[in-house]
Parts: C-alpha cells; sequence; structure tokens
C-alpha cells in the first residue's frame, strides 16, 4: 500500500481516486465542481479539460488526423478510430449479462439492455409516447412537425425517415433485395416478403374484434373494420358518393371519367374495371370456374351461378309491390311489371271511353 501511495500521491479531497501528477488531480476535480474553464470561439461549448477543446474543435475545422490503415478512413478523434478497427477485427468486447448478444460499443450495449429492462428514457413532450433511444424520439417528432428533410434525387418526394427514402428509390431502380424462397416472387420492402410469406402458410394474425374474420395484413383488417363502422372515408368530388376503400373510389371515378384502361387483346373491348375484363375474357376461353354443389351446372360468373343456385332453393328474392308475385331473377321482375303497365294503359283508354 506505501509503494501505491508513492506512486499516486495526489488524492482527491471529494472520492477515494489518487494520481500520479497535481496536473491530473486538478483536471479531475472539476468533475466534482463543475468548472468548465477551456471555452470555444466558435460556438459556446465550454469543456473542463484542454484536450477535450482540442478534439471539439475539429467539429468546426473538418479536420480527422486519426486513419485507418485496413480502408483507408479518417476520423477527428483517436477513440472512434479505436471503434471502427473492431468492424476489421470483429472484436466486441461489450457483452449483454441477460442473453448472448456482443457489441463493439458500450453505447450499442447500453441501447440493446432496454430491450431487457422495458426503459424508455426519451420522451415526447407533445404526447405520451415514449422510446427506447434517442433517434427514434427524433424520427417521431416528424410526425408532429411534419418535417420530411429525405428527398428523392430522381423525383420531387421528401420522406420524414431516411428508410423510407431508401424503399423508394428502389422504384427508380427497381431493385428487389427480399426474395421468397419459396416461390419467384421478389420485393423491394421487407414488409412486404413477410406479407407475401403469410399467403403459403396461411397466416392471418390480424383478427376482427367484432366478428370472426382474421386476416393475414393490418391494412386489409382496417379496411374490413369499416364494413363495421360504416365509414367511408374516400369521397368523390363530382357527384356524392362515397367509398370505404380508395380503389373503389378509383374505379367509380372511370364513371365520370369514361376511362376504359382494361383492354381485350383478342377483340379490343375495353373495360373501366379489371374484373369485368376478366369475366370478359372467359366468353373467348370458355373457362367456367364456377360449379354448382347441387348438379353438374358449370357458369363463367359468379353472380350467374347464384342465380342458378335459386333454381334449387326456390328463393325468389324479388316481389312485386302491386301484387303477390315473386322472382328468382330481377330480369323477370321487370318483364312481369310491364304486365302491370299495359293493364293500366287498358284501364285508363276504357274509362276515357265511359266518360264520352
Amino acid at each position: 500500500m506505501e509503494t501505491y501511495a508513492k506512486l499516486k500521491p495526489y488524492s482527491c479531497e471529494v472520492c477515494t481516486l489518487s494520481f500520479t501528477s497535481s496536473s491530473d488531480l486538478k483536471r479531475h476535480v472539476r468533475i466534482h465542481t463543475g468548472e468548465k474553464p477551456y471555452s470555444c470561439n466558435v460556438c459556446a461549448a465550454d469543456f473542463s479539460d484542454h484536450s477535450n477543446l482540442k478534439s471539439h474543435m475539429r467539429t468546426h475545422t473538418g479536420e480527422k488526423p486519426y486513419y485507418c490503415e485496413e480502408c483507408g478512413s479518417a476520423f477527428s478523434h483517436s477513440s472512434t478510430l479505436k471503434v471502427h478497427l473492431r468492424i476489421h477485427s470483429g472484436e466486441r468486447p461489450y457483452s449483454c449479462q441477460v442473453c448472448e448478444h456482443a457489441f463493439s460499443e458500450y453505447s450499442s450495449l447500453k441501447r440493446h439492455m432496454r430491450k431487457h429492462t422495458g426503459e424508455k428514457p426519451f420522451s415526447c413532450h407533445l404526447c405520451s409516447s415514449a422510446f427506447a433511444e434517442m433517434s427514434i424520439l427524433k424520427e417521431h417528432m416528424r410526425t408532429h412537425t411534419g418535417e420530411k428533410p429525405y428527398s428523392c434525387n430522381v423525383c420531387a418526394s421528401t420522406f420524414s425517415h431516411s428508410s423510407s427514402l431508401k424503399v423508394h428509390m428502389r422504384i427508380h431502380t427497381a431493385e428487389k433485395p427480399y426474395s421468397c424462397n419459396l416461390c419467384e416472387a421478389a420485393f423491394s420492402d421487407n414488409s412486404n416478403l413477410k406479407n407475401h410469406m403469410r399467403r403459403h402458410t396461411g397466416e392471418k394474425p390480424y383478427s376482427c374484434e367484432v366478428c370472426d374474420s382474421a386476416f393475414s395484413e393490418s391494412s386489409s383488417l382496417k379496411k374490413h373494420m369499416r364494413t363495421h363502422t360504416g365509414e367511408k372515408p374516400y369521397s368523390c368530388q363530382i357527384c356524392d358518393a362515397a367509398f370505404s376503400q380508395n380503389s373503389s373510389l378509383k374505379n367509380h371515378m372511370r364513371k365520370h371519367t369514361g376511362e376504359k384502361p382494361y383492354v381485350c387483346l383478342i377483340c379490343n373491348s375495353a373495360f373501366s374495371q379489371n374484373t369485368s375484363l376478366r369475366n370478359h375474357m372467359r366468353r373467348h376461353t370458355g373457362e367456367k370456374p364456377y360449379s354448382c354443389q347441387v348438379c353438374d351446372a358449370s357458369f363463367s360468373q359468379a353472380n350467374t351461378l347464384k342465380i342458378h343456385l335459386r333454381t334449387h332453393t326456390g328463393e325468389k328474392p324479388y316481389s312485386c309491390e302491386v301484387c303477390q308475385a315473386a322472382f328468382s331473377q330481377k330480369a323477370n321482375l321487370k318483364i312481369h311489371m310491364k304486365s302491370h303497365a299495359r293493364a293500366l294503359g287498358k284501364k285508363c283508354k276504357s274509362e276515357k271511353k265511359s266518360k264520352v
């Protein structure tokens, strides 16, 4: 102990630390006093140690005196170079005591530990949201401010997250790095691959709390919920029509514009909806995918099968408002109504003759 005291004769009166030189002790004491005598002449930053001021000045000058001999990268601080070198060496000295993860930086371990503790020290001052990382809070704040600092250099699109810009750029490059290992499908976004995989697995993790319906995508559940709430957020700007889905509004708008983008390659017939083109194509192919479970009849359209099934069930949903007659098809009701119109016409004529 006596030898140790001789090596570090300068002791701190506040804590138990000892130092080899008076200058080291002097610097240390500033931790307790909060004294920061070294000021930056460019900004308002203050430091307790001259070496910290020196490092800070490089943020203004852009000086990077520390070079990596492996890849040529340059850094303004020796500590940053030290961390960078672990990329090449693979060294991960900071290990999680809960799981087997290891990290090259202490700050990464600190962030990781919040997954185990559930700690969320970064809170939004506008809403009740809290986050485990400052970077996620910064991204969240853009939902309040509407800030979109990431711009596409090909088109005018802007984004609040760098990751969103990265995904968007694949529209221009046609890059699809996420491939399905069961079929040949490829996607530009990992979330789209995840949704696609549920087609193979049959997984439907999104359940309706009102009925027993389940869906493979959260967006599908959102659309479905409108059948219960009656919400129709998509309105036509020309007429009073409103729709629960944007795709339905798009189809409706073609009634106003007359647009028919779906063209038959065999006869050049054009349609406003893709489903109409598909139904039409069956006239050429002769395909009849809708089969009756009672008899051997098959049909090219689902609606035709629905009408046919009434011959088995006896259902007659179309009723005459004048008499008690009922029909299985709307077209038959229309024909029947004409008989009332003719009878009414004859009655009017006979009444006129009697008056004469």
